[in-house]
């Protein structure tokens, strides 16, 4: 009697356990595409990242050919006409002090790259984790009179955000990951010493043991800000007229 109730035991586990089966295989497949293998599930989110970076870069491509027209509207006329060259440079001159134009000059080219995975507890660190010393490469470049700086080409401005996010981080709304790569346009000698000054920021990213190369570089190449900032609080202050 014993017996026939372990062994009806047995088979009410054995149904019960079949039925959790059944339920976790069917969540499984329907999460992965109705059946799709996961392989190509893969291989479909590969091609819709393929069209979308098709589609980012025609969208680039377009925006250029827009910014170019609005050159030539710009320069059109100015040739005969002081006053209104003398307006050409001016917003110019603006325009680069707000970072809404691709620069180009000496400078330098400081590039951070995690350090090795520490083979025996299988972890490691990533710059990425470290938002306070890429702020204070900024800082550094600033104080070093920098004319124009970018992160990973994301041109570097007074709206620029600098946020963690999972396991990378986002520059200008735009994400990105290790190795960091900061350009900067000015004197290169001073931006060099400024950086590779004793116990300065190079010394400390290669007291924790990321892999640090610091260049001078005769031609680097800035990109402007591309997000557009609206005024919605602040407005200019009128000057009285005396």
């Amino acid at each position: 009697m014993k017996n026939k109730k372990e062994i009806a035991a047995l088979i009410f586990v054995s149904l019960l356990l079949g039925l959790i089966l059944s339920i976790q295989f069917k969540t499984i497949n329907k999460s992965i595409g109705g059946g799709a293998l996961p392989t190509q599930r893969a291989q479909e989110l590969a091609n819709d990242l393929r069209k979308a970076q098709a589609e980012k870069e025609s969208q680039l491509r377009l925006i250029q050919e827009l910014e170019d027209k609005i050159e030539q509207y710009e320069k059109s006329g100015i040739e005969d006409d002081i006053y209104a060259e003398n307006l050409y440079k001016d917003a110019m001159k603006y325009r680069m002090l707000a970072g809404y134009s691709d620069m180009s000059g000496p400078g330098i080219v400081l590039e951070i790259n995690d350090p090795p995975v520490d083979i025996q507890y299988g972890e490691g660190f990533s710059i990425v984790d470290e938002l306070d010393l890429i702020l204070q490469v900024i800082s550094v470049l600033n104080a070093a009179d920098a004319e124009a700086i970018s992160i990973n080409d994301q041109r570097y401005t007074a709206f620029t955000e600098i946020v963690r996010a999972g396991n990378h981080i986002e520059i200008n709304g735009v994400s990105t990951s290790s190795p960091i790569v900061i350009k900067a346009i000015g004197n290169a000698d001073t931006l060099e010493s400024a950086l590779s000054i004793k116990w300065g920021i190079v010394w400390q990213l290669r007291n924790y043991d990321y892999i640090v190369n610091l260049t001078q570089d005769k031609n680097v190449v800035i990109p402007k800000y591309r997000r557009v900032k609206e005024f919605i609080y602040a407005s200019p202050v009128e000057e009285k007229l005396q």
